[in-house]
């Protein structure tokens, strides 16, 4: 390519670029080698480093951010599975008293109670009076075995009745992981249905086995008072057993690979970002240990580092031909 040419080509890469971002579509920033052709051989191309020159302003529009590496704590973890259940007394039934047929039902599964309010209505086989059914305490209706009409035996459970503003969560601990996990350690319990998350801490470890899974029950307590954790939902939850101090992490998002299959990140000097080859360590949810190839206070890219990975893959080839 001759001299007079690459500030064209510098133009139609700029005008494709601002189209690209314009559109807000997700791939890499086009800077290209061609625009930047005596950028390239500064960049390290030359003596086998991938790297590619990314303008401030579209990295910024791209999403692309850093951050500066340094010392950090990785947790000793364990994902694991659970039920939620309503709270041992918390439950109650309110039954009938007197035999006799159902006159009037007050309140259907779901409703919201409260402690004295009044349920059904039966006429009493013994006085042939009508009397009053109660809810027992506040909560929610879970079950209602009764219908206007039908005849309710002394005794007979009529509502279920559950306060669940505050839920248990027991989580199923399998083989050697029962051995260290203990009550007072914190956990994170998220929903599968939307995936939001509560923090707590296992109260407890249940001496029995659960005898269909063959599990150690670990359980905590979530508040519910805004109702929207369910009995008898599936939950996933992250118990944290440990915590380890790391010299040097950096986040999950920041790692990629090469096409070798090695671990690499991307460290930016200005305009410049550059491949970096890394050795890991121990690793959680969230952080990564390096233990080598990068040094304390470098700026790592820690999101949309897959962005940078293409612009330097395109780079590299453009600078091939």
């Amino acid at each position: 390519m001759t001299s007079t040419n690459t500030p064209c080509r510098a133009l139609i890469v700029l005008l494709l670029m601002t189209g690209m971002v314009a559109c807000g579509e997700q791939a890499a920033p086009r800077t290209g080698t061609a625009a930047h052709a005596d950028a390239d051989r500064d960049d390290g191309h030359a003596e086998g480093v991938a790297a590619t020159r990314i303008p401030a302003d579209v990295a910024q529009r791209s999403g692309i951010r850093v951050a500066a590496a340094g010392p950090g704590t990785i947790a000793d973890e364990h994902e694991v599975q659970g039920l939620l259940t309503p709270v041992e007394g918390r439950v109650a039934q309110a039954m009938a008293r007197f035999p006799g047929p159902i006159r009037a039902l007050r309140a259907n599964i779901g409703d919201r109670v409260r402690a004295g309010q009044p349920l059904a209505s039966i006429e009493s086989n013994l006085s042939l009076t009508t009397y009053t059914v109660t809810a027992p305490i506040s909560g929610i209706v879970l079950q209602r075995s009764a219908s206007v009409g039908a005849v309710a035996t002394e005794g007979t459970p009529l509502f279920e009745i559950a306060d669940l503003s505050t839920l248990w969560v027991d989580l199923h601990i399998f083989g050697n992981d029962a051995g260290h996990i203990t009550a007072g350690i914190p956990v994170t319990v998220t929903r599968m249905s939307d995936g939001v998350s509560a923090e707590t801490t296992l109260e407890r470890i249940l001496p029995g086995t659960a005898t269909a899974s063959q599990s150690t029950v670990a359980r905590a307590t979530i508040d519910n008072r805004d109702g929207l954790w369910r009995p008898g939902a599936a939950v996933r939850a992250r118990i944290v057993v440990d915590r380890a101090d790391a010299a040097l992490t950096v986040p999950l998002t920041a790692l990629q690979t090469d096409e070798n299959g090695r671990d690499v990140i991307y460290v930016r000097e200005g305009e410049r970002y550059a491949e970096r080859t890394v050795t890991l360590g121990r690793r959680d949810a969230n952080n990564v240990e390096v233990t080598a190839g990068l040094s304390a206070g470098e700026q790592v890219v820690v999101a949309q580092s897959f962005l940078v990975k293409a612009d330097i893959g395109k780079s590299s080839a453009e600078h091939e031909h």
